[in-house]
């Protein structure tokens, strides 16, 4: 994950969904330890079932599936870090496909409320499930690459979410100039995790 651009003053505004998360409550903390004074958290959750949070950080909660909040969340960023999500790991993701799908209205109405904010860059966190389920099925371990999504045949539900996400990410950034920048996550553990 990219820290903040140099260029970036420390009292610009950095936005970070899913921050009542493990990861987003992380990287909100990571960012205040490093002087950024304008720092907005946002969740779904009710404020006391934040995993983590940071003194002196506004934090809102915000229903992300609707595009009014987007909006809400961004206004006035010059940094957007996209780490919300509807899901809870691999039984959620079994069990609640539909819901996983929820998703993919977070990450549009984010990446159109972060461009239309004039923000400068956006980070989206997207998922090993993204690349192709075939390649789990060959022997021994294999590091990945990140042309090993394709062809596609990403994880049901959760993995097409990030994989098309990904993609709306890639086109606002040859189209619209948003900078974006996409991590795969895969098995994130340590302090704060759930």
């Amino acid at each position: 994950m990219s820290a903040p651009s140099n260029a970036v003053s420390k009292d610009a505004l950095i936005v970070v969904t899913g921050a009542g998360g493990f990861i987003g409550g992380s990287l909100v903390r990571y960012f205040h330890s490093k002087g950024f004074s304008r720092i907005r958290a946002v969740d779904k959750k009710p404020l006391p079932d934040w995993y983590q949070r940071t003194p002196g950080v506004e934090c809102l909660c915000l229903d992300l599936s609707i595009e009014e909040n987007c909006r809400r969340a961004c206004e006035g960023a010059v940094e957007v870090y996209n780490l919300a999500a509807d899901m809870g790991g691999m039984g959620f993701i079994e069990r609640f496909r539909v819901e996983c799908l929820r998703s993919i209205l977070i990450n549009t109405h984010m990446l159109e409320a972060a461009y239309r904010a004039g923000a400068e860059r956006y980070f989206f966190s997207s998922s090993a499930c993204v690349y192709n389920t075939e390649l789990q099925k060959l022997p021994g371990d294999r590091a990945l690459k990140e042309s090993d999504a394709y062809p596609a045949m990403a994880e049901r539900g959760y993995g097409w979410e990030k994989l098309l996400s990904e993609m709306f990410c890639q086109e606002y950034w040859a189209e619209r100039g948003l900078k974006t920048f996409i991590a795969r996550f895969h098995n994130v553990y340590g302090p704060h995790g759930t």
